[in-house]
């Protein structure tokens, strides 16, 4: 497992992310980004959601090299979050993380914000600027080559929804990881079967989705994207001698844990009353 820095283990509100485990760490980002989400009136709750343990074992379970003291530290990994759309959590993440300060949060989406609508280059922790679907995978390919080219130990960790892989920019860089061997290059999907408009069944099967990847080069496993112990066990053992990329296929749920939000397509767009913030909050157990 990637060793974590000392300034991950800078203080968060009241505790550490050292001595958080990865359960509370993605409780927290729960609730934050569903106050986030109804504070500025925006949407992509459920999107949000459904992601927030694999950024929670992917921050808060030391397995990516980073230095929040040092956003630009030229050998940390990379991590680009494609689903730019459900910058809430991504956000969130990285504000408990200790990128920026938690007030920060407080301001997303609205006018004059650090935090943008759409994950957003310049704030600390975030690698590129996505929202527009299908250009995470292509440029964290790039990133990888270039690393390798460079000689340097950065991994990239990609993390994509299940629905941007209608673009077909995505399975051009499936082709060129795969063609050169780029085994520093994780990308993870965000499988939780629902798009904007409908199930991915519905809109563009992808089943059978790891077959897929395997047949195009790639190191695959599936795995249940709520379950802790799974997703470290997936990310933290990827071996550089595979000569591979590895895609890990995470089953996931929209809207995980938030009763009556799961596995409904309303929550894609529809914004949280402050009744439904607080039903919530009650629901993960974190105190008022």
């Amino acid at each position: 497992m990637a060793s974590v820095s000392k300034a991950t283990q800078k203080k968060t509100g009241t505790e550490t992310t050292a001595q958080r485990s990865t359960r509370e760490f993605a409780r927290d980002v729960r609730v934050r980004a569903l106050r986030m989400v109804h504070r500025a009136s925006a949407s992509h709750i459920g999107s949000s959601l459904s992601m927030t343990d694999l950024l929670a074992v992917l921050y808060g379970g030391g397995i990516l090299r980073v230095d929040p003291a040092r956003p630009d530290w030229p050998e940390r990994d990379r991590f680009v979050l494609s689903k730019g759309h459900a910058a809430a959590a991504g956000y969130a993440t990285l504000a408990e993380a200790g990128f920026f300060p938690i007030e920060w949060l407080d301001t997303y989406c609205q006018d004059g914000s650090k935090l943008p609508g759409h994950l957003t280059r310049g704030v600390p922790g975030v690698e590129l600027s996505t929202g527009s679907l299908g250009h995470g995978l292509p440029v964290g390919a790039g990133m990888a080559l270039a690393a390798r080219v460079d000689g340097a130990p950065a991994r990239v960790f990609v993390l994509l929804s299940d629905g941007e892989l209608d673009e077909g920019s995505n399975w051009e860089a499936i082709l060129f990881a795969a063609h050169h061997g780029l085994d520093n290059l994780v990308a993870i999907v965000d499988y939780n079967k629902i798009q904007s408009f409908g199930s991915v069944a519905e809109v563009m099967r992808l089943d059978p989705l790891a077959e897929k990847w395997r047949a195009f080069g790639w190191a695959c496993r599936e795995i249940d994207g709520h379950d802790h112990a799974q997703i470290l066990n997936a990310v933290a053992h990827v071996s550089p001698a595979q000569q591979q990329p590895t895609m890990v296929v995470a089953h996931t749920i929209k809207g995980r844990g938030i009763s009556f939000m799961e596995d409904d397509n309303n929550w894609h767009y529809r914004i949280p009353t402050e009744e439904e913030v607080e039903r919530a909050r009650i629901e993960l157990g974190v105190q008022a």
